[in-house]
């Protein structure tokens, strides 16, 4: 390709890779709120799914109290917060945080379909790029779903907490959202850069991500059943290295639902998953530096915080720091994952 053809193209891949950096910044503080919804038991507070109206807090006391009246109905207030003696000021602080969680997310919806558009119709994305942008937004707006779906689990009957499953689904789509995002404006900066290598998917990318995966699955699962709660000591539990635990319905009932054994697997898989990075980060050091660094620092910070998380007894804001941090190490993970692929 001549400069002259070069200076005339529309496509803009610098810019739309900043563009996926900005979203995905966003998709992290999204994650810290979210995390901040499940701490405070706030994410049951709104018992409705309204797409457009629901941006709109309530703006009286009646409107307020209506919702409060909604909320009184769930298993969640009759047998926990109700006895607690909830009243409406404590409501409308669990209130806030889930509406803010959720107008986060229309937020991030319009952050990104908008520019979408906009580069769309001014002829600015690559070749090949608009079916994996249509793919990102879709991704997004299943995230809401998936949220909406999570909060129907917690409503059902007497329950008084959402499905730790559907709670790990809506929170890996996040995490999996955030690494295509990161993935994409590397592929994009690459894209400027016609002396770059494409980056490709690698055997150890696959490996450690399937690992870094049953971390972050389990991590969810010790948050959707409050395992965090089930030891206040490190390394022991219970005064023995293996907890004590419910195995009357077979061992992958136990793995599954007890939270006891779910923390034990959390808080010993997470060194497996250590080595796995620590090895994907020295591979990459000799290709990008930076990415190799940024992983053994939050390497070092997640386990740091994890150990504090469970002798805090589950400190609100060493718990939020904890599942931001897992955000920051999945988009590292993504990260380094492309520059592992540059090798090839």
């Amino acid at each position: 390709m001549s400069i002259s053809s070069r200076s005339i193209s529309p496509a803009r891949p610098i810019a739309i890779a900043n563009w996926l950096l900005v979203v995905a910044a966003l998709v992290v503080l999204m994650v810290a709120v979210g995390g901040i919804t499940r701490l405070t038991e706030s994410g049951l507070s709104i018992t409705q799914w309204k797409p457009i109206t629901g941006a709109i807090p309530p703006l009286s006391e009646a409107a307020w109290q209506a919702e409060f009246d909604l909320y009184r109905r769930t298993g969640e207030y009759i047998n926990v917060t109700g006895p607690a003696g909830m009243d409406l000021a404590a409501f409308k602080f669990i209130y806030f945080w889930e509406w803010f969680h959720r107008l986060l997310g229309r937020v991030i919806g319009i952050t990104f379909a908008v520019p979408l558009a906009w580069f769309w119709i001014k002829g600015a994305i690559p070749k090949g790029y608009k079916h994996r942008l249509v793919a990102l937004l879709a991704l997004g707006g299943l995230q809401g779903v998936f949220g909406w779906f999570m909060v129907k689990s917690g409503l059902a009957g007497t329950m008084t907490d959402v499905s730790h499953f559907w709670l790990s689904i809506h929170l890996l789509t996040a995490f999996f959202t955030l690494g295509g995002l990161v993935w994409t404006a590397l592929d994009l900066r690459q894209l400027a850069n016609r002396s770059a290598p494409r980056s490709l998917w690698t055997v150890t990318a696959s490996w450690v991500g399937a690992i870094l995966f049953v971390q972050l699955l389990l991590g969810a699962w010790v948050a959707g059943l409050n395992a965090g709660l089930a030891s206040d000591t490190w390394p022991l539990m219970q005064g023995r290295l293996v907890p004590e635990f419910d195995a009357t319905g077979g061992l992958f009932h136990a793995i599954t639902h007890d939270p006891f054994l779910i923390h034990f697997l959390h808080r010993w898989w997470a060194w497996v998953a250590f080595v796995a990075l620590i090895v994907m980060a020295r591979r990459v050091k000799p290709i990008a530096r930076p990415a190799s660094i940024a992983m053994n620092a939050l390497l070092g910070t997640q386990i740091l915080l994890g150990i504090a998380t469970v002798v805090s007894g589950v400190d609100l804001w060493l718990a939020v720091a904890h599942q931001v941090v897992g955000a920051l190490l999945t988009a590292t993970f993504a990260w380094n994952a492309h520059a592992l692929g540059r090798k090839t």
